[in-house]
């Protein structure tokens, strides 16, 4: 393979890289440094064309494909084959006329958001604006204004998509109909996304932030919680974590060391109305921090304040069919001072649970919370992962085992069944686009659906 590695390098105008050479660490790092992948080599590309190369050489060679930009999204387990780093491929354009937006795969929302501001217009970004815009997106994408507008993928116009036979391919509802379906919510299993069109919605300003109560008042905050979801308009989205933070910086004086329940506000309206939407809420507890006002849309990171800094990870995650006493007990006995692990319930429905016109692949429209785990370092990040193991397994009578496709994980580290982020019917049809569109299972470093011909066992 040594003379085609010459030849590869030479034909691109990114780089390749190999174990041990200048570069190859840098193309492999990511957000989580609990999942950083171990590939034989890795290209950096520097368009499509150098994607497209890429891949044909994986296929004659026979080596599987990763897709990485930012490493958000983390998929255990990625050893050996061949690595396509995209975080070169980061172009927004915005045309506000067609109200639409063109992202290149290495794109973070935080340019996008940027880039649409000065025309009043968003995308529906995610909760993290340093998120990949296009690996989101293709994984459903649920954000802060998803209640009112939807997932990200029911916003895709058009995607440039390498497939396994390393073409690239201009894909929409017209040329390609049943590739169109999967892309949108099947995550990385098709192709190798270059491009992506999204349309724009009209927000320039929310009403939103954080309310940070002291973590003991749990029970009486998921009551109201359950009370404030069960009311609230399409315009509000409502999202609540419970976590200790370190007694370190940047962690806020009044936060630090300290038990805390953050309830994550997001209103498209007037701020009267979020107010009176969430005052059963307010009135459980003083606030330790209040970071609600106005706000422009691209300060959408602060609500949830994301972790920025890579670090590793582990997480869990369920979806609720409904608010359930039963089920919040559940939750109530794996928050605590102690607990290991940061556990966060977020409000779905709305917007989320209406299909766009022709559909597309999103699992799960119908469930109304999910519930979402994660621990970061510290002294007990080692037993954290059999405390949410615990946690997901005794919320299965309520969420059957499913999950969001973009928040599936296994706490242990092991990669994440498909399965669980879809409907069977769903499931059957990615896994028979699948087989027509990489029968080989190349793309297979992803949260993987199988081609219709290969069982699951024999695809790992």
């Amino acid at each position: 393979m040594a003379s085609d590695l010459t030849t590869l390098g030479h034909t691109l105008a990114g780089r390749v890289h190999q174990p041990g050479s200048p570069g190859f660490s840098a193309a492999c790092a990511g957000f989580d440094l609990a999942a950083i992948p171990t590939p034989r080599l890795a290209v950096s590309a520097a368009g499509e064309a150098d994607v497209a190369t890429a891949v044909r050489f994986a296929a004659d060679h026979g080596l599987p494909v990763a897709v990485r930009a930012t490493g958000h999204g983390p998929v255990p387990g990625v050893d050996g084959g061949l690595l396509i780093d995209t975080r070169a491929m980061s172009a927004v354009t915005v045309d506000p006329g067609r109200r639409t937006a063109t992202i290149g795969a290495g794109a973070t929302w935080t340019p996008v958001l940027a880039a649409c501001a000065p025309h009043g217009l968003a995308p529906l970004c995610g909760s993290s604006p340093g998120v990949g815009a296009v690996s989101y997106t293709l994984g459903g994408g649920l954000g802060p204004l998803g209640r009112r507008y939807g997932f990200s993928a029911d916003r895709v116009r058009r995607l440039r998509v390498v497939t396994a036979d390393g073409q690239p391919r201009e894909v929409t509802a017209a040329t390609e109909p049943g590739l169109f379906w999967a892309l949108r919510g099947g995550g990385g299993n098709f192709g190798v996304t270059t491009e992506l069109e999204i349309d724009l919605v009209p927000v320039s300003r929310l009403y939103g932030g954080g309310l940070y109560f002291p973590g003991e008042a749990a029970a009486g905050l998921l009551e109201a919680f359950g009370r404030c979801t069960e009311a609230a308009p399409d315009e509000l989205s409502l999202s609540i974590a419970f976590v200790t933070f370190p007694d370190t910086e940047p962690v806020p004086a009044p936060l630090r060391g300290r038990f805390v329940a953050h309830l994550r506000v997001a209103h498209l309206g007037p701020p009267a109305a979020a107010e009176a939407l969430i005052a059963p809420l307010r009135a459980v507890a003083a606030p330790l921090a209040d970071t609600v006002r106005t706000l422009p849309v691209t300060e959408i990171g602060m609500i949830h304040a994301d972790p920025t800094r890579p670090q590793p990870v582990s997480s869990g995650s369920s979806i609720l069919p409904c608010w359930d006493d039963a089920a919040v007990s559940v939750l109530l006995g794996h928050v605590g001072a102690r607990t290991p692990h940061m556990l966060e319930i977020r409000h779905l429905g709305g917007a989320l649970a209406r299909p766009p016109a022709g559909g597309n692949a999103v699992g799960h429209r119908d469930a109304q919370f999910t519930v979402f785990t994660s621990a970061y370092p510290g002294p007990a990040f080692t037993g954290a992962a059999a405390g949410q193991a615990t946690l997901h397994r005794q919320l299965r009578p309520w969420s059957g085992g499913g999950m969001l496709y973009n928040f599936a994980a296994d706490p242990g580290g092991l990669p994440a069944d498909a399965r669980r982020a879809f409907s069977e019917p769903g499931f059957r049809q990615l896994r028979r686009i699948k087989a027509v569109w990489d029968p080989d299972n190349r793309f297979r470093f992803n949260v993987n659906v199988t081609p219709a011909q290969l069982s699951c066992e024999n695809a790992a």
